[in-house]
């Protein structure tokens, strides 16, 4: 009676608020192709939420609701063959109900693909992404959800396997790629201390295989409780192939499984880290790029773990990060590591002064840079995904250093401009464009105030102030008061650091000479961007139009302005590159002469094309420009991208498809998504 979840009607005790635990989705599978969040609050509620606009999160599905209704459909039974409950007045039926209803974690898996067939026999690849909830009596289910994800419309299944696992703890994906096969699996931890793999059969997923049988990792009842579990893809250096390192928190040591797939079968190396903390391990967090562990215990030390590989299986080389020496004496309660490695996240609270704890607890999320500049560097210009976006932590590094020096250094410059040169792939553009507008921020002057403090100053015009109006004595009586207002704010903010006028015309006069090569190097800066940026606006109109040539038989059947596009392309006579010439001479074969030109919806002007950014009609009506189609978003909604370079149009449901998978595209600029 006294369960503040299965009895919220009883009001013996207050509602129980905030999170147990809560997991990230892999980017890529929400409607922007961001992350989904799946929470599960305290009172054992897992819901499932999605940044659909800038700053603001909706719940798009409860699935502890749909779980318990799947659940009542069958009656509380997980197969037909099992025996029937009893009544739910019974304790021990209830004590059943609960436990199989009441997660524990949750887990999302890799982006896979799967086939879709469709009416006409016709089978396609469709995007989805599994989620696995562990409940208190060790059953695990498997959501399969279709990308984009977005509500209860988008869930293909929900399979219940059981564990075996008494008292569950924890739970991670295991996935393994051996000869291009992928194999994928659940290793489930105990608070008794045994891990193993669990088979997962993933029906109708290319590509994917599983283990036969479960796979016991550590089987020990050492009352040692699995805390954290992280499994780290990694290539073997001296058996020439990949392998799967599994690290689990057990108490104040760290677990390790090195699992490998020969001729011989699976191989399973594991042992323990002993020696790294003298009180519980409370989070761990990993590198999937090198392997790196990070671990640490409530006392504000850190240790940092790498893997070496030996003949046989590896071993750690393990330092110790002192956070005292960085934020003071503090209690640390969780870490986690950025997508590239570029920095360390810590919670931490004010540890003890004086022998005595602190009276109130401020908890602070505080930064550690793990990264020199030279390695985010060099890691964004080999990296493989070449995704601006996807590198944000390295790129933050890269602009504290260029806003900190004012300059680009050489060898980045000099390497960039190596890496342009040699393969000329637009990502590197894109780099190139970032570097430029940090360096034409940092030799900007910084405002004099707060640029996101609201100003208190009134910005209405006195009537008096208009030409051929008479003043009156209430507009006089305004004046002054607005002039003795200013006064007092002056004289209030002599001792504060605002700009004196006297002053600046002081500083003006001994910085002239200065200050004119630095406008010249604006100047030129902003020549740079503007070249860059028609650089990629140019690659992408080639992309656009060579979409056109291959979906349409004439290009009347598109809304795309494909002759203000050739033109716009052929108009600069500095401008020479043959591909476009070729693509443009067969799309105006094509097109026979005709023009298909937009038209204003206020006015029916023809909209010409001689800017990207925004389309004006003879009467002067101004519609901005899509910079993904290059249409006219003549509508008062339309999207933006993250970092505001540009807008984009919303899809609408005469568009094909292929127009439709364009608009789906992020930002040309630097890789943002667009909402």
């Amino acid at each position: 009676m006294l369960d503040r979840v299965f009895n919220p009607e009883g009001k013996s005790l207050t509602p129980m608020r905030g999170f147990k635990y809560s997991s990230w989705s892999p980017l890529g599978c929400d409607a922007n192709g961001r992350c989904l969040l799946a929470a599960l609050t305290m009172d054992n509620r897992l819901t499932i939420h999605a940044n659909l606009n800038r700053l603001q999160w909706v719940q798009l599905v409860d699935l502890t609701e749909l779980y318990g209704e799947r659940l009542l459909e069958a009656s509380y039974r997980l197969c037909k063959a099992d025996t029937p409950c009893g009544e739910l007045g019974d304790f021990p039926e209830f004590q059943r109900r609960h436990s199989m209803q009441a997660p524990v974690r949750m887990e999302w898996s890799g982006i896979c693909t799967t086939q879709q067939v469709k009416h006409n026999n016709e089978c396609r690849d469709v995007g989805s992404v599994l989620l696995a909830v562990l409940f208190e009596n060790g059953n695990i289910a498997i959501w399969q959800f279709q990308l984009p994800f977005l509500g209860k419309e988008s869930i293909t299944s929900c399979n219940t396997i059981e564990s075996g696992i008494g008292s569950p703890s924890v739970l991670s994906w295991w996935e393994y790629e051996h000869n291009n096969r992928k194999m994928s699996g659940l290793i489930v931890g105990s608070a008794y201390g045994p891990v193993k793999i669990i088979p997962v059969n993933l029906k109708a997923v290319k590509g994917y295989f599983t283990l036969r049988q479960p796979v016991v990792l550590w089987q020990e009842m050492d009352q040692l409780p699995v805390h954290s579990i992280k499994c780290i893809p990694l290539y073997h250096p001296y058996q020439k192939c990949s392998c799967s390192l599994v690290v689990a928190a057990r108490g104040p040591y760290v677990f390790w499984c090195l699992l490998l797939i020969s001729k011989a079968g699976l191989n399973v190396h594991n042992s323990h880290v002993t020696g790294l903390h003298s009180l519980p391990i409370v989070s761990m967090t990993a590198d999937k790029q090198n392997g790196t562990v990070y671990t640490c215990s409530s006392d504000g030390k850190v240790r940092q773990l790498i893997p070496i590989f030996t003949d046989v299986a590896l071993k750690f080389e393990h330092q110790l990060i002192k956070l005292s020496e960085v934020f003071g004496c503090v209690r640390t309660h969780g870490i986690a590591v950025s997508p590239c490695g570029a920095y360390l996240a810590v919670i931490t609270t004010e540890g003890m002064a004086n022998g005595l704890h602190p009276v109130n607890k401020n908890y602070q999320v505080q930064f550690v840079t793990l990264k020199t500049f030279e390695e985010a560097a060099a890691q964004l210009l080999e990296s493989s995904v070449q995704n601006l976006f996807r590198q944000v932590d390295l790129t933050d590094l890269v602009r504290w250093k260029i806003l900190k020096d004012k300059h680009i250094p050489q060898f980045l410059q000099e390497a960039l401009d190596k890496k342009i040169e040699s393969c000329g792939s637009t990502y590197f553009w894109r780099f190139k464009l970032f570097l430029l507008r940090i360096l034409y921020q940092s030799m900007q002057k910084a405002p004099s105030e707060v640029t996101w403090r609201p100003s208190h100053e009134d910005a209405k015009i006195l009537i008096s102030d208009s030409p051929g109006m008479g003043s009156t004595e209430d507009d006089q009586e305004e004046g002054t008061s607005k002039q003795a207002s200013k006064q007092s704010l002056g004289d209030t903010g002599k001792g504060v650091d605002i700009d004196d006028p006297a002053e600046d015309s002081l500083h003006q006069s001994s910085d002239t000479g200065g200050r004119e090569p630095m406008v010249e190097k604006l100047l030129e800066i902003q020549a740079q961007i503007e070249a860059v940026e028609m650089h990629l606006t140019r690659e992408h109109m080639k992309r656009v139009l060579g979409e056109v040539y291959l979906h349409t038989w004439i290009t009347e059947n598109t809304s795309i302005p494909t002759r203000g596009v050739c033109d716009f392309l052929m108009s600069d006579d500095g401008y020479d590159d043959r591909t476009a010439r070729v693509l443009i001479g067969h799309i105006l074969k094509k097109m026979n002469k005709q023009t298909f030109p937009e038209h204003c919806s206020l006015c029916k002007e023809i909209l010409p094309f001689t800017d990207r950014k925004q389309a004006v009609c003879s009467n002067g009506h101004i519609w901005l420009r899509c910079f993904l189609t290059y249409q006219s978003c003549q509508s008062l909604v339309y999207r933006r991208c993250l970092l505001h370079d540009s807008i984009a149009r919303h899809p609408t449901p005469e568009d094909p498809e292929w127009i439709k998978r364009l608009l789906q595209g992020p930002c040309t600029f630097c890789d943002s998504p667009v909402f």
